[in-house]
């Protein structure tokens, strides 16, 4: 099996005082010496690659701490991959730990493409590891010679076992950090002193290294649904290096930025504050995208309590909205969810237009939202296109709260309901009446079943991967069902969804291999 290892730079291979970081070349000949006997006895018959023609063209050494790593650069490193597909069964990228949670999704959309219904049309069929460390590998002596790899730290086990999660083979973008494996969508940089330095707050690792790397199915992300959307097919990787193309043309075009709620003035008599203010500076400047990052579970300030759209802030996240920047209203706190519903505070913000990330990290928005606005234009997604597609999950980055998927989480249970971004609409599978599709007020706008048998409920609900939609009662009975079977299709989406400007709410079932609608209910609000 043969590894490629991709050195960007950061503390793992960095030597010195101060530490800086050691060119390509050098981190090879040094890992031929002290580390690549180590990894082969524990692996046999792995082959090694080291990679020593990427350059950031920004740095002198060609290296780049992550700390001044910019979009262009997480173009530079798909970009490699993408042309170097086929050279290696698995790639470990060593990366600098400051931005790895932004690189971490910031590579999983670069590596792939996706319908406007959020279905893939390119895939990694491969494993990509980010990994990196708290402490340099090597040492070097006085005249700057490596002497060996430096005493209990944390970069050997890390780089021993992203190399060990590139060997299992598994399909899409991790990452590995003091013997966690995690969705690389999903990490934040947690600690900047102890080897912990990387968690996943809100999804589940998806294997630990103890005596050996283990690995849990069910949080591991899905393999490519056919030949034709894997990046092993030589199509669907060259559409996707020609979207990369033009998202690295376009990336300066359409800047994204973060800003942190914080206890500012602000005067409500006068229509003024400071948020307000700032809102407009960087609108002016030409943003594209702003990630808020609210508090609590959404909670911004408006610029006025009592009456929130009334707010200087609120009318300036209004004013940006209207001059199209796309607003997503992410949460600061470091573990759990937006929710609309659950404040006054936070509930003016779907109504200047405001998207809903779930329990997205601001890292991972940041970096999605800078992909897709830059690849927009080559995609042909419309404005609604782009906000549907920024609040559902495409490279596992966030919770599915619209959607029943055949192939992650086909089943919903009683109790269970999907519901749409702004909370407009719910699918609630309620346990005395079965699903039913209501408004945000409680008003029945469909019920799945026309009678009620108490004797047959609660039931659940299954979408199977040929696209039946099946209700089934508390003893395995059908009750209802949609009857859009279809063989051959591998894989079903039922998505919720309220058009955009329109009072209808959408419950669709789509086959996720070709984009075809096969069953659909559509009502009126």
């Amino acid at each position: 099996m043969k590894i490629a290892i991709i050195n960007t730079g950061g503390t793992i291979s960095c030597v010195g005082n101060p530490l800086a970081p050691m060119s390509s070349a050098a981190f090879k000949a040094a890992s031929a010496i002290h580390l690549d006997p180590i990894l082969k006895q524990t692996c046999p018959g792995l082959d090694l690659d080291y990679v020593t023609d990427l350059a950031f063209p920004e740095s002198a050494s060609g290296m780049l701490d992550s700390t001044n790593l910019q979009p262009s650069d997480w173009c530079l490193i798909a970009r490699y991959i993408l042309e170097h597909y086929d050279e290696a069964d698995g790639w470990v990228v060593l990366h600098g730990t400051d931005t790895m949670d932004f690189s971490g999704t910031a590579l999983s959309m670069l590596l792939g493409r996706f319908r406007a219904d959020g279905t893939a049309l390119a895939q990694l069929s491969k494993p990509v590891i980010l990994t990196g460390s708290q402490v340099p590998l090597f040492h070097a002596d006085q005249a700057g010679i490596i002497t060996g790899m430096s005493f209990n730290t944390d970069a050997f086990q890390n780089v021993c076992g992203a190399v060990a999660a590139a060997a299992t083979g598994l399909a899409g973008l991790y990452v590995f950090f003091n013997s966690h494996l995690m969705r690389g969508s999903r990490v934040v940089k947690t600690d900047a002193n102890q080897f912990h330095g990387f968690t996943s707050p809100n999804f589940p690792d998806v294997g630990q290294y103890g005596i050996t790397l283990t690995l849990d199915a069910r949080n591991a992300l899905p393999f490519p649904l056919s030949d034709a959307v894997s990046l092993d097919h030589p199509t669907a990787r060259a559409a996707t290096l020609a979207q990369l193309q033009a998202i690295f043309d376009r990336l300066d075009q359409v800047p994204v930025m973060q800003l942190n709620a914080f206890p500012a003035w602000y005067r409500p008599e006068a229509g003024t504050a400071l948020l307000a203010n700032l809102i407009r500076a960087v609108t002016a400047e030409g943003i594209r995208g702003l990630v808020l990052e609210a508090y609590g579970e959404g909670n911004f300030p408006s610029g006025n309590p009592n009456e929130p759209e009334k707010g200087a802030i609120a009318r300036a996240l209004k004013e940006a909205a209207d001059q199209g920047v796309v607003i997503v209203d992410n949460t600061q706190v470091l573990k759990g969810a937006v929710d609309y519903n659950a404040y006054a505070a936070g509930a003016w913000l779907p109504g200047i237009g405001a998207l809903n990330p779930a329990d997205m990290t601001p890292m991972a928005s940041l970096a999605k939202l800078t992909v897709l606005l830059a690849a927009q234009d080559f995609n042909g997604w419309t404005a609604e296109d782009l906000r549907y597609l920024m609040q559902v999950p495409l490279v596992g980055e966030m919770q599915d709260g619209s959607r029943l998927d055949s192939r992650m989480r086909p089943v919903m249970l009683p109790g269970q309901a999907l519901t749409t971004f702004t909370g407009g609409a719910t699918l609630n599978n309620l346990p005395a009446h079965g699903p039913v599709l209501s408004d945000a007020a409680g008003h029945i706008l469909w019920a799945m079943l026309e009678q009620q048998d108490a004797a047959a409920l609660p039931g659940r609900l299954l979408l199977k991967e040929d696209g039946n939609l099946i209700f089934y009662s508390r003893n395995g009975k059908v009750l209802w069902q949609s009857g859009t079977t279809s063989s051959g299709t591998g894989a079903t989406l039922l998505s919720l969804r309220q058009n955009e400007g329109d009072k209808t709410i959408r419950l669709a079932i789509t086959c996720q291999i070709t984009g075809k609608v096969m069953w659909e209910k559509t009502v009126s609000m």
